[in-house]
């Protein structure tokens, strides 16, 4: 099976998905990840580009990611770049990657980039009922990420709704953590989101809620097949 992970951010991706990631490349099946700012320019004690790129490439050999697409959208910036510009890169990415399940942020994360990728995100998964030759689509899920998820104020959208618990273990929730860790700056001590007592906290309590020994929980919102 083949998966892509659609994100705003360099680490989104690992926070979103990481242990599930591990998992599924465990398992032999193909995964990679679509980034559509390769800056993080916003963020305090931002790394060169050659650094930030040294992490992306740490991180994802960590949990065994096959490619990476890193587009150049300006951080924090998505509202101003064309929806259709958003919409087509990562079409291409489904294209090239064969994706059958994609998963991507939740509309309602506070973060404005994690909104527009998702609704970008949206839109090119049916790129396959425009194009026969492209691979079907089986399943669109969103993801929570840590530090944005739970910060979705505007109670006017609906909040993410756990509804696909998948069990990753402690190994693969351990993983996570050293993938994360492999971006500079970006753990930080507890009880922030993204510190590895919270991360794995809330493995144990998503694990809890279906009964398994550690999980990540998504929201399945498009399926086909029975």
């Amino acid at each position: 099976m083949n998966y892509l992970v659609v994100v705003a951010h360099p680490d989104d991706e690992v926070l979103g998905a990481g242990a599930t990631m591990y998992k599924l490349a465990k398992e032999g099946h193909t995964v990679n990840v679509c980034i559509l700012s390769g800056e993080v320019n916003a963020r305090n004690n931002k790394p060169t580009s050659e650094e930030l790129n040294d992490d992306v490439n740490s991180s994802m050999d960590t949990i065994g990611v096959n490619k990476v697409f890193k587009g150049g959208f300006p951080n924090i910036e998505f509202n101003t770049e064309p929806h259709l510009k958003l919409v087509q890169f990562i079409e291409k990415a489904i294209e090239e990657t064969q994706a059958e399940v994609v998963f991507t942020h939740h509309p309602a994360d506070l973060n404005n980039d994690h909104l527009h990728t998702s609704i970008a995100c949206q839109a090119a998964v049916r790129l396959f009922q425009r194009n026969p030759e492209i691979t079907p689509l089986k399943e669109l899920l969103y993801m929570e990420v840590p530090s944005a998820t739970e910060w979705a104020l505007n109670k006017s959208m609906g909040q993410f709704s756990p509804n696909t618990f998948i069990e990753v273990g402690e190994e693969a929730i351990n993983k996570k953590i050293k993938a994360l860790a492999q971006y500079r700056g970006v753990m930080r001590p507890f009880p922030h989101p993204r510190s590895d007592e919270a991360l794995k906290g809330l493995a144990a309590y998503r694990g809890g809620q279906a009964g398994m020994r550690y999980a990540e929980s998504f929201e399945s919102v498009f399926k086909r097949g029975f």
